[in-house]
């Protein structure tokens, strides 16, 4: 009798063993190269859990920024890149990591500095005239100095401005951290910092720090959307990825980033290509 029992507990554990094995394989999953503010302004935790209820498909973030989300792209380490730096998309395109780039959504960067505004930027709708009178008064700055974006898009500015900026200048400080950190520094300082709107209205600790520059069309903050060549690397989930992509431009994910709010205010607008 007890050789049986053993026998019979022994079987019922094989099986559960067996269909627990069965399910994991059936399991579907991608990985998700994407930027700090996707993942930080709480987008994800949003849509990701619609979307695996209509597809089935779990979607795994690693959350960084966007120079380091292509380079992750590039080893083939995940299926789809999520990112918001154009110019560095399209050459992601042209050396062959991707065959296309899908635009998906936009929201805006904003210029924050301390209420006292110590350069006197405040209401401008100028972002280089802004920047240029923050390097005039050598007022503090916090740049992320992290290759994403964010950061792309400053020094861009930084560069239109006419001025060179360097870490090792008394004023201007580099974090090497996603928005969020980079935030709680600019905080800490007092410091003018720029970053994307929608971190910014997820952001708790503002201490003195508000808005003061917004509104200039070079602000614009673009986001697209890759599938990682299949070819290239043939462990990439093609059929997967795909899907998520074409949830993501599809009239039901497009009004599921539009109806994500914080505080009642839209962070993110989706404007994918019919």
């Amino acid at each position: 009798m007890k050789l049986r029992l053993t026998r019979t507990i022994a079987i019922t554990i094989t099986s559960i063993a067996l269909l627990s094995t069965s399910c994991f394989a059936q399991e579907k999953n991608i990985v998700v190269a994407s930027t700090t503010s996707t993942e930080q302004s709480g987008l994800y935790g949003y849509i990701l859990p619609i979307f695996k209820k209509q597809s089935g498909i779990d979607v795994k973030v690693v959350a960084v920024g966007t120079g380091q989300a292509l380079d992750i792209g590039r080893r083939g380490d995940a299926d789809v890149v999520f990112v918001h730096d154009k110019p560095a998309e399209e050459k992601f395109v042209h050396e062959g990591y991707a065959t296309k780039r899908i635009e998906v959504m936009y929201n805006d960067f904003v210029l924050l500095g301390p209420k006292s505004d110590p350069a006197k930027v405040g209401g401008g709708k100028d972002i280089q005239v802004a920047f240029q009178k923050i390097a005039k008064t050598q007022a503090s700055f916090v740049s992320r100095g992290d290759r994403s974006g964010t950061n792309e898009a400053e020094l861009r500015y930084w560069k239109d401005a006419g001025i060179e900026v360097s870490p090792t200048s008394s004023w201007y400080k580099e974090t090497g951290s996603g928005m969020g950190p980079a935030l709680n520094t600019a905080s800490a300082m007092n410091a003018y910092i720029l970053s994307d709107r929608s971190t910014w209205l997820s952001f708790k600790n503002r201490g003195d720090l508000e808005i003061l520059v917004q509104g200039d069309p070079k602000l614009f903050n673009q986001y697209g959307v890759m599938l990682v060549n299949p070819v290239m690397f043939t462990q990439v989930k093609k059929v997967e990825g795909q899907a998520f992509i074409d949830w993501l431009v599809s009239k039901d994910g497009q009004e599921t980033i539009a109806s994500y709010k914080v505080g009642g205010e839209q962070l993110f607008f989706p404007n994918a290509k019919k």
